[in-house]
């Protein structure tokens, strides 16, 4: 906005020049100093148009990109919950993440509660039956993680890819524990630069965006699902990038 407003009096300062030139300068002087200051009045108008326009431009497809980039990282979480909810841990690397979906399965299961004899305090009350609550897991069969998560796309072989990156970056990912309460509880982390997600945008807007705190922005310079120093499996992204697959 203070770029804007400096543009704009610069503007009518050299509108006011072009007034003074027209009424004091000698006539053989008057057109090339007008046609210099009504050149400097274009770009001004044009620096004015800019800096207006290009913020506007840069949101929009900073907003588009990060969509994008988001649902790769939820491809992501979901294939990290289905890794700890059978191996108990997070995968440290995308190799085993993909390995893990291609071959691993689900395990079908179904809670039944009934009762049994009691056979103890039976005895305690002479023979007369008691029975106490018992839960009974059945095991019904095995589904395919791949299947169940992806529904016939293969698209997980390649969530390690930041979407439209200008080198090919991959996501970065961690995996690890942290102790809570002498309890180790598995966490993982998974991070890309916005840099990286906007490397062919205006850099000066770019810092901005790194600097972002802000409850409907990304704050901070990455987006970054998970965490290494609490236990979360949320992304620091806020809902207007949280769209359906």
């Amino acid at each position: 906005m203070t770029i804007i407003i400096i543009v704009v009096l610069a503007i009518l300062l050299t509108f006011g020049l072009v007034k003074l030139v027209d009424k004091f300068i000698p006539s053989k002087f008057k057109p090339v100093l007008t046609g210099v200051l009504w050149i400097l009045i274009a770009y001004l108008g044009y620096q004015t148009f800019h800096s207006v326009y290009a913020p506007i431009q840069f949101n929009k497809e900073r907003e588009k990109r990060y969509k994008v980039v988001v649902n790769s990282l939820k491809d992501i979480r979901d294939a990290q919950l289905a890794h700890k909810q059978v191996t108990g841990k997070f995968a440290g690397n995308f190799d085993a993440l993909v390995k893990f979906i291609d071959t691993a399965q689900f395990t079908l299961t179904q809670r039944r509660d009934t009762s049994v004899l009691d056979v103890e305090m039976t005895k305690r009350f002479g023979g007369v039956e008691t029975f106490k609550p018992m839960v009974i897991i059945d095991t019904l069969g095995f589904a395919s993680i791949k299947d169940s998560l992806f529904k016939g796309s293969d698209r997980y072989k390649t969530m390690m890819n930041v979407p439209g990156a200008k080198s090919g970056e991959k996501f970065q990912l961690k995996s690890g524990y942290i102790e809570q309460n002498n309890i180790h509880i598995p966490v993982f982390e998974a991070s890309v630069k916005k840099a990286v997600i906007l490397y062919d945008q205006d850099p000066d807007l770019l810092i901005q965006e790194n600097q972002v705190v802000s409850v409907e922005g990304v704050n901070g310079d990455a987006i970054t699902l998970g965490s290494m120093e609490e236990v979360t499996t949320k992304g620091n992204w806020p809902l207007l990038y949280d769209t359906e697959k």
